[in-house]
Formats: C-alpha cells, structure tokens, sequence
C-alpha cells in the first residue's frame, strides 16, 4: 500500500521496475540498429550487395528523421500528448520497420531494380527508415521517462543502466548475428531475431503504461497544470539556449566517431587485422561490453559527486586518441584490435554517462521531449551521412582485389575522419565546460539531492 503524500516514484522498487520494462524495448531496439553490422561480408555473398550498397542501406536509418523532421515532430508530440501516446506509435513503428527489412532480405527480387538501386537494398533501406524513426522517437520517450521518475534521485545511475542495457543488445547484435545466420544459412535468421525482440518490446511498452498512468493521476494531485503544461513558446526558449546547442553539437560529433565505427567494426576486423568473421563482430562487440560495464559506474560517480564537464572531456580526448590509432597502417595486431575496443568502449561510456543528464539540468521537464527531439534530429543528420561517406570512401580509395578474387579494404582513411569527429568533440567539450562556469549551471554539481 502507497503510503500517504508519497507516489509511485518513491517506492524504489516501483521506480526500477519501469525503468527494467522500458529500457528492455530498448535492448532490442540496438540488437536490431547494429544486427547487420557483422554480417556485411554475407550479404556481400548472398545477396551480392558491396560497401556502397551497405553505406547506402546503414545511411537509411535517418533518412525520414532529418529530411521529414520525424524527430522534431516526435519531440512535440511527446510534450504534447504525453508518454504513453508517443511511446506505444513509436515502438510500433519499430516493428513495421522490422518486418520490412526482414522482408526485403528474403523476397527474391531476381536482379531487380529500384530507381537503379537492387531491390533488396531499396526496400531494406526503407524499412530500417521507418524503425529508424521508432527507434529514436522511442529513445527520446524513455529519456524523458527517466527523468520523470528519477529527477533529484539517481537521475545518470539510472541513464546509465538504461544506456548499458542497450548496449547489451549491441552485443549480442554483434557476437550472435553470424553465428545465427551461418546455423540457418541465411542473413535473414538473425534479423527474423530482431524482429522478434522489437515485437516483444512493443508488448512491454503497453506494460509500462499501466504504471505511467498511476503516476500521472498521483502527480496530477500535486502539481499545478498551469505550470506543467508545454507552451510554443518553449521552443524559442530551448534554441536561443547557447549551452543547449553546445551539448547538441557534442553529441552530434561524439556520436558520429562511434555509432558509423560500429557499422563496420567488424569489417575492419576482418580487412584490418585479419581476424575471423565469427570472431570479428566477437572482438566489436568489446566495445559496447565495456560502455554495459563502466556507463552505470560514471553516471553514479556524477550522481553522487557531479564533475559532469570534466568525464565528457576525458570521453572524448580517449576516443580521439583510440580512432588515431586505429588509423595507423602498421599496426595491425589482433590483441592490439581487442585492447583498443576495450579503451574505446571506457570513452564511450563515460561522454554519455554525464551528456544526457546534463540536458536535464539545463532545460525544464516540460521541454524535454522536444529538446532531446532537437538534439536527437541533429545527431541523427551524422547517422545519416556518415555511414555512406565511409562506404564511398572505401570504394573510392580503399578497395582492391585480393589474389583469391576477394575484394579488401583499407581503413585507414576513414579511421582518419572518425579521428577528426572526436577531436572536434573535446573542443565542443572544452567550450561547454566554460559555458557552465560562465552560465552556472551546474553541471559538475552532483544529481541527487539531500
């Protein structure tokens, strides 16, 4: 029984158990982002796609979100009409998008062709557009649910266990989508997988909900509507925020060194060091291993003790330095790959860790939805364009045929350009930190409060 004066957001147990159910949905949203990454190498076989049909399918998953303005739409919509609304329609398109990804792999299009395009990457491309769409629109939701029960509490503990059981579906994205595909001899298995999960995750949201509007009818007894309720004018307030656009351009440039890496992580591996492909996605997978570990680890470091500015900077400075290295021709071991995934994956837990509680720091609750909306929608430009930039890249001047017949690639170069997003990163950091002393916001002051 609900003790008197207190919601359902006091009662820990309560207060984790929805973030369990929806950070699951997230978990098989990133087993589906990053399931065709180690499978790059079959479907050049089975489907006789190449790294420019690849580039081309991995850039569809922002297509709808920047050049139709989904995530905007998305963050309005959450501000507007609430969580449970915006949640359930993003988590269903995620399953849309799934089932027609799934089904572009197995339909036989014969050689056709779509505007010059194959036909199976066409419609893979628009399917993974659409789940692109739920997918971030359901990020932004379950950020904002975070706040919503964890704000003045564990706010980054429990952003971080969220973000660490999202990368526990990019692990198993990478270790698993080979070894299924090779069992039933088909790439098609693994994403039949993902969709699966997503499904599951569409069935949890609707759980979720329950809860969601208990709390509501709690709160609703509390708070003055007058002073929740979003307003237009909110946004002229978000974008003429100086410390809100240099956080959207951090994460913008962060994201871009690490999510269109993943995408062909486990090439490298294969062209690079000459790792196996059952291996390969194994030794990628190090780094969203490490981020599952460590991401809870800083965000309770900030909860309890702040110093958000200074564990966004060594985020950044670390992955600068991994991508340089990787870039290096020479330095081509399989235990240095397996040592520089593991650095990487300590930087990419610790930028996140403090990035997205400082939002909440610097914009009201009310806003958030279409903050994290904004700041989503720009990060999503880079998702967008960085991944067909690497694959015209290794087309255009790492691409070679091996002895065997079987075409290689060299890295090298887009090494370099992941290199130059993360230092672009640390300067982004640099100048956010200098706004929060300028500005005050408190953003390397601890979370919870006494």
């Amino acid at each position: 029984m609900e003790e008197k004066g207190k919601t359902l957001r006091d009662i820990p147990a309560v207060r984790w158990m929805s973030l369990g159910i929806v950070a699951f949905s997230m978990m098989a949203a990133y087993f589906m982002i990053d399931v065709m990454a180690p499978l790059k190498p079959m479907l050049e076989r089975e489907l006789l796609w190449n790294s420019l049909d690849y580039g081309f399918f991995s850039s569809a998953y922002g297509w709808f979100n920047v050049f139709l303005l989904m995530l905007l739409f998305g963050g309005l919509i959450l501000d507007r009409f609430g969580i449970r609304l915006t949640g359930k329609m993003a988590t269903g398109l995620m399953v849309a998008g799934a089932l027609l990804k799934y089904g572009a792999l197995v339909y036989p299009f014969s050689g056709a062709e779509v505007w010059g395009i194959k036909a199976s990457v066409f419609y893979a491309a628009i399917g993974y557009a659409i789940f692109g769409v739920g997918a971030e629109v359901a990020g932004i939701t379950v950020t904002k649910i975070i706040v919503k029960w964890f704000k003045g509490r564990e706010l980054a503990l429990a952003m971080g266990l969220q973000l660490a059981l999202a990368r526990v579906g990019t692990i198993l994205a990478l270790s698993l989508s080979v070894p299924v595909a090779e069992y039933f001899a088909t790439a098609s298995a693994s994403v039949l997988l993902g969709t699966v999960l997503v499904s599951i995750g569409f069935i949890a949201y609707f759980i979720y909900s329950y809860y969601d509007m208990r709390l509501d009818k709690q709160l609703d007894e509390q708070l003055s509507f007058e002073d929740e309720v979003f307003r237009w004018a909110d946004v002229k307030a978000i974008v003429s925020n100086r410390g809100f656009w240099l956080i959207t351009l951090l994460c913008l440039l962060f994201y871009a060194s690490i999510f269109p890496f993943l995408k062909y992580s486990s090439d490298l591996m294969v062209n690079k060091f000459g790792v196996e492909e059952t291996l390969a996605g194994m030794i990628s997978s190090l780094l969203p291993f490490g981020t599952m570990v460590l991401t809870p680890i800083f965000g309770n470091l900030y909860d309890r003790k702040g110093r958000g500015t200074d564990i966004m900077l060594a985020g950044t400075v670390i992955v600068f330095v991994v991508h340089l290295l990787l870039s290096i021709p020479f330095l081509d071991s399989w235990w240095l790959a397996v040592l520089l995934m593991v650095m990487l994956g300590l930087g990419f837990s610790m930028l996140p860790s403090a990035l997205w509680p400082a939002v909440a720091v610097i914009v009201p609750e009310k806003q958030l939805g279409t903050a994290y909306g904004l700041i989503f929608y720009i990060q999503n430009i880079g998702l967008m364009v960085v991944p067909g930039v690497v694959g015209w890249m290794l087309e255009r001047y790492g691409s070679e045929y091996a002895e065997d017949g079987i075409k290689t690639y060299d890295y090298t170069w887009p090494m370099v350009l992941f290199a130059f997003f993360a230092l672009s990163a640390f300067w982004m950091a640099v100048l956010l930190k200098k706004e929060n002393k300028i500005k005050q916001y408190g953003l390397d002051l601890p979370n919870m409060k006494e």
